[in-house]
């Protein structure tokens, strides 16, 4: 059953993280993943954390065993230290579903 995420982020560097979204794309696909939604966020007017949001995508994959084995994934770990952990300075997971 598929499985998807969405996410909100605090995007700091825009030229990082797209590196880092350019770097994991073959990752993702390999897991059978991509990406649906993606919109960069000018104004929150309602959140549930207080961390920014800037930037709010989804994600999926075939199943949540999928999504669980691409985020394990020691290239996907690598790169997400290369590229990610500098680029952006908040993470909230807004939602995870089975659709």
């Amino acid at each position: 059953m598929p499985f998807e995420m969405l996410v909100g982020l605090n995007v700091a560097d825009d030229r990082q993280y797209q590196a880092y979204r350019d770097a994991i794309g073959p990752i993702l696909t390999g897991y059978g993943g991509g990406f649906g939604y993606d919109f960069r966020v000018s104004e929150v007017l309602r959140s549930e954390t207080e961390a920014p949001i800037n930037r709010v995508f989804t994600i999926r994959f075939p199943d949540e065993a999928s999504s669980e084995r691409f985020f394990a994934d020691p290239d996907y770990v690598r790169t997400k230290a290369d590229y990610f952990t500098g680029a952006v300075a908040d993470t909230t997971i807004i939602a995870r579903y089975t659709r």
